[in-house]
């Protein structure tokens, strides 16, 4: 099971490559219930981004998984 600094750790990595590609998540971020939970692992919140934003993660995820 991550720890709290794995989850934050996760979330900054994830960022930060998602920025190499020029996308923002502007809610990406921990989910706060299940981080102070002692009982279940801590979630990563994708949140919400406009449909632009949609459409690029979508072509580099295709791209990706061409390669």
């Amino acid at each position: 099971m991550a720890t709290p600094d794995d989850s934050i750790a996760c979330v900054e990595e994830l960022r930060a490559a998602l920025a190499l590609h020029g996308i923002t998540l502007p809610s990406l971020r921990i989910d706060l219930p299940t981080f102070t939970s002692p009982y279940r692992q801590t979630l990563v919140a994708l949140g919400n981004c406009n449909p632009a934003v949609a459409r690029d993660l979508a072509a580099l995820l295709r791209k990706a998984a061409e390669q």
